[in-house]
């Protein structure tokens, strides 16, 4: 298995691994308050350990080719996450999830984080439908599957319970004829 996808000149998406555990506890400790409010799995991550477990599980699911995770690095610094998840090998589809400290945001790095994982998953993985599910008032989030050409096919109600309440969900779709159509 590969170890890392070159997006840029400056960024690397690097399959997650155990010496990624500390510094992504630094980065979602600083970053707490703004991720808590899209993200359930926050407030569970409190430690190393934590984050070891989670590798853990990370790198068990993708042993099963269920789970594809990577962090992504911006001038050899962690960044953020992404991961194309649920990978069904039969119906060949996926859903691809990301979160990025607010110190990275609006330079375009998780759009082109993105596109290199599209790339990967149409070409290489040979799937035929990603998904991107993101909070209905999660605009920055939602940007990135719509510039992307992903076409939104509505809203799931109360999909995810977050800081105790359950939140709406776009769903959004980009079948491999229609990245082709725009790549």
């Amino acid at each position: 298995m590969f170890k890392s996808l070159p997006v840029d000149e400056t960024t690397v998406l690097e399959v997650i691994d155990y010496h990624h555990a500390e510094r992504l506890h630094e980065l979602v400790k600083a970053n707490r308050h703004y991720l808590r409010q899209w993200l359930p799995w926050v407030d569970y991550m409190r430690s190393v350990e934590d984050f070891r477990a989670y590798i853990y599980n990370s790198k068990q699911r993708m042993a099963a080719k269920m789970e594809l995770g990577f962090v992504i690095l911006v001038q050899h610094n962690l960044a953020g996450r992404l991961g194309l998840y649920h990978i069904d090998q039969h119906n060949k589809c996926a859903s691809i999830g990301y979160w990025l400290d607010q110190q990275h945001q609006g330079r375009g790095i998780l759009t082109r984080c993105v596109q290199e994982l599209l790339k990967y998953s149409f070409t290489v993985l040979g799937l035929n439908r990603i998904e991107i599910r993101c909070g209905t008032a999660n605009v920055k989030s939602q940007a990135i599957p719509e510039r992307l050409h992903f076409k939104k096919e509505g809203a799931i109600r109360q999909a995810e319970f977050v800081n105790n309440q359950f939140i709406d969900l776009y769903i959004y779709s980009l079948l491999r004829e229609d990245w082709q159509s725009t790549s």
